[in-house]
């Protein structure tokens, strides 16, 4: 997701899009060059603790394979806030104020506020394996032979797993009930109820290990289903209409009129035809992930997650070149006000 981040940031700098306005960043932020970097290290790092793992384990040394995750979980948060000017402070910082902004929308949101939420959603399975993985920690079961017994402690079935999906929908969820606040505009309150119908995905999923066979076949799994169609189509209209604000798929049509379409696609119309589409397949196969009790096959699992990450890496594109577009319509806005109110100033001199 960082590689992808980084190639984002290339992208926005060849084109016409400013995301350093669009994310009011300063002159310290990160460059698509220095996330390449920071995403180097990264692959790095983990297939190395993760190489360790396997071999301490395969020799016998359980106890010290069972460690280098715990290694790499405190290297991670020790580097996140180690507190000098090193490893990009301001960045890092700005990261951990963001997410405790997200965590806590006490105060107006603002667009990164959103955007890292945003962003968040796409990896609920990560908040989940997250939480699967302290709990093996924390029992001591991460490299023993009683593995799959932790299953009734930390598996599929544990109640912690759909909380920790559902999660991320909340933060959004919450944000867009504090934008309602701040702004009274009723685009929020449509807004939080698409992240609304995340949750009945989530929980109805996880109830099939709670309720007796039949009951699951004969009233919550069509529950489930009608709550993952209505998810799905909801998420995927918003990103069409509003996120990207391809309003009736005008734009796509448009392409004489650079103003009106992408800065950054112009007369790639083809691009237009792809991202929709792909984002409605994903949108859809994307119910998968937040559905605990279809989890089991993990190379699907892996397989879907990753192309949830390539959809969320084009929508980027076009989230972040609709918010610049606002940004410099109303830059023209405010500097033709002026002008208007001269001409009426000009006519009434005349007029005396």
């Amino acid at each position: 997701m960082v590689w992808l981040w980084g190639v984002n940031l290339w992208v926005f700098l060849q084109s016409t899009v400013s995301y350093t306005k669009v994310f009011d960043l300063d002159q310290n932020h990160l460059t698509h060059k220095e996330t390449w970097k920071c995403s180097t290290w990264m692959t790095i790092i983990v297939p190395t603790s993760m190489t360790a793992y396997l071999y301490l384990y395969s020799h016998g040394e359980v106890s010290l394979a069972a460690s280098q995750p715990v290694l790499l979980y405190i290297l991670v948060a020790v580097i996140l806030i180690f507190p000098f000017d090193i490893f990009y402070l301001s960045s890092r910082y700005f990261f951990l104020r963001t997410l405790f902004r997200i965590a806590l929308p006490l105060q107006p949101i603002t667009f990164p506020d959103f955007f890292v939420a945003d962003i968040l959603t796409s990896m609920a399975k990560v908040f989940s394996d997250l939480e699967r993985s302290v709990c093996r920690m924390v029992n001591r079961q991460v490299a023993t032979i009683a593995w799959l017994e932790a299953d009734s402690v930390c598996g599929s079935h544990s109640v912690a797993i759909p909380m920790c999906l559902v999660l991320p929908y909340l933060w959004r969820l919450l944000q867009c009930l504090r934008q309602y606040r701040d702004t009274k505009e009723k685009n929020c309150l449509f807004n939080a109820l698409k992240y609304s119908t995340s949750v009945p995905v989530i929980f109805l999923s996880a109830l099939k290990y709670h309720v007796l066979h039949e009951k699951w076949e004969t009233l919550y799994r069509p529950l489930w289903l009608l709550s993952s169609v209505i998810n799905s189509l909801y998420s995927f209209y918003w990103d069409i209409t509003r996120d990207w604000d391809l309003s009736g798929f005008s734009r796509i049509f448009k392409f004489n009129k650079s103003s009106v379409v992408s800065n950054m696609f112009y007369g790639r119309q083809w691009i237009y035809f792809w991202v929709i589409g792909s984002n409605f397949v994903l949108r859809c196969s994307w119910t998968y992930k937040l559905s605990a009790h279809l989890r089991h096959n993990y190379l699907t699992v892996f397989a879907i997650t990753l192309l949830e990450m390539l959809r969320r890496f084009q929508w980027i594109f076009f989230r972040v070149e609709n918010e610049w577009n606002k940004i410099t319509r109303s830059g023209v806005q405010l500097t033709e006000i002026p002008r208007e109110e001269e001409k009426l100033l000009g006519s009434n001199i005349h007029d005396v």
